[in-house]
């Protein structure tokens, strides 16, 4: 019985061996056929051509607004935002943005004023530049500001600024990192750090004004720009910090829009208000 049973056991296990022995053959020859054979290739119904770059493929940047280009050889604006606040510096592991609101225990460790660090009246102005019916009819010429630190940047008039300004911090400290911020999907630059003074920039034939609340010259607007020539170019000096007063030596003259102090980005409403009277603007 024990002699039996020993050889029906071999017998299954020769038998096991052979099944798993077919099966790798099987397999083997499996893998020979995949290789030999080319794998079919998908139809190209959009013939041979390369194709056109997907949003995720464009090259990084931020977009660009349309703007009327009819009106650009005609009489233009510039606006300088002067002592802008826009420092970065390393906060913990990463470079920020310094701000009031988020970095005013990491400013008074430093013996630095938290009131002075506000990039949002940078923001705002901004903001309320491009978005100005003068700047959609293509009569903004350029923008540029001058940090509290002498840093120069220039801003394309067809520059998208994003809205929120946790999304426009990052997109400064890109700027002051990298010196440059290009189109989304192109290569030119909207916002870019330059050389300084200012002048070299501005057009020969041109009124530079300065905004300070502490003039003595008070203005109406609208009055006031009727006394300019209709063949120069308006340039305006506006300050871009929470105190203070704007002093520069390029401007000719300085004025007051308002017996109140308002903010950076109302006095650039006023103005560009009476810019749209005065150029018939709708």
């Amino acid at each position: 019985m024990t002699r039996a049973y020993t050889l029906k056991g071999k017998k299954r296990k020769n038998k096991d061996a052979a099944t798993k022995h077919d099966h790798e053959q099987e397999e083997e020859e499996e893998q020979q056929q995949q290789q030999i054979e080319p794998t079919p290739k998908k139809p190209n119904l959009h013939n041979d051509e390369p194709s056109a770059p997907t949003e995720e493929s464009e090259l990084p940047g931020i977009p660009i607004a349309p703007l009327n280009e009819k009106n650009s050889e005609k009489q233009g604006v510039i606006f300088i935002l002067e002592k802008a606040s826009l420092e970065v510096a390393k906060v913990g592991k990463t470079y920020q943005l310094l701000n009031s609101d988020e970095h005013s225990n990491f400013l008074r460790k430093h013996s630095k004023n938290p009131g002075d660090y506000r990039p949002d009246i940078c923001h705002q102005a901004l903001l309320s530049i491009l978005d100005s019916p003068v700047n959609k009819a293509g009569r903004l010429k350029m923008v540029y500001i001058r940090t509290e630190k002498g840093v120069l940047i220039e801003v394309k008039p067809y520059v998208r600024i994003p809205r929120t300004f946790k999304r426009f911090a990052g997109v400064m400290l890109e700027l002051l990192q990298k010196l440059s911020i290009t189109a989304a999907g192109k290569r030119e630059k909207l916002l870019r750090t330059i050389k300084n003074p200012v002048t070299q920039y501005l057009p020969v034939n041109s009124r530079k004004t300065g905004l300070s609340y502490s003039s003595e010259k008070l203005v109406d607007m609208n009055n006031y720009l009727s006394t300019i020539p209709s063949n120069q170019d308006l340039v305006f000096v506006v300050g871009a910090m929470a105190h203070g007063k704007v002093e520069t030596d390029y401007t000719e003259d300085y004025i007051a829009v308002s017996g109140y102090p308002l903010s950076a980005a109302y006095c650039i409403t006023r103005i560009t208000n009476a810019i749209e009277g005065k150029w018939n603007i709708l």
